[in-house]
């Protein structure tokens, strides 16, 4: 399988009076390992709506055009591409055929994919007109707050338990297959790499709102 997230190795090596040509193979990456990266992106999100509901109770001005980019970076590439094409499409109905405690767990994620859109609705509402009102800005800080909690349980126990079951149920050549399958859906959603569109986008918001320097979130030592 050719990944899209591979890198190509190649190492030519010049010979005095020949030359010989040596090149590595790309590095594979499978795709639970790319599910769990579309995870980090998404994470990545999730914290840019915490620190910003932390800063909304503090009285601070949040810039609602990142907030509103942030939300719609969830959109588009969380739940248009990750949950609705890949999850809800291929994951969640065979792990439902393959039953055991996975399957179980399946109605619940999909509601919570159903509750995290209309919380991004209302994100999306909100930030839409490029500023927050004061009157705002409880409501938007305890919906960011419950959408953080509710993803960062989800994602955890998609991670752990979800996804390895998938590749269990499936098994190694059929998870493959669909790998591929996931490659394609991703380039006909954006046109080529969503990974690294998305992975730019979610850098340069933290540029904006000053969250791009991972050094300022070190925890402070326990006091004596």
């Amino acid at each position: 399988m050719t990944s899209r997230r591979g890198l190509l190795l190649q190492a030519p090596i010049m010979a005095v009076g020949a030359l010989a040509g040596c090149s590595g193979k790309e590095e594979d990456v499978g795709a639970v390992e790319d599910l769990m990266r579309e995870h980090g992106i998404l994470r990545r999100a999730i914290l840019v709506f915490s620190e910003s509901a932390g800063r909304l109770r503090q009285g601070q001005v949040v810039d609602a055009n990142a907030l509103h980019e942030t939300a719609r970076l969830f959109r588009n590439f969380g739940e248009d591409y990750h949950e609705r094409k890949l999850e809800e499409a291929y994951i969640f109905p065979a792990l439902r055929k393959a039953g055991g405690p996975a399957a179980a767990m399946v109605d619940t994620l999909v509601a919570q994919h159903n509750r995290g859109r209309q919380i991004i609705d209302y994100v999306t509402s909100l930030t839409a007109k490029g500023r927050i009102l004061e009157a705002e800005t409880d409501g938007l800080a305890g919906s960011l707050d419950q959408f953080e909690r509710m993803y960062a349980n989800h994602a955890a126990r998609e991670d752990t338990i979800i996804f390895p079951a998938w590749k269990a149920a499936l098994g190694p050549h059929a998870v493959d297959e669909m790998g591929d399958k996931f490659e394609d859906i991703e380039k006909q959603q954006f046109g080529g790499d969503g990974f690294d569109q998305a992975l730019k986008q979610i850098g340069d918001i933290e540029r904006t709102l000053g969250l791009d320097d991972l050094g300022q979130f070190t925890a402070q030592a326990p006091k004596a």
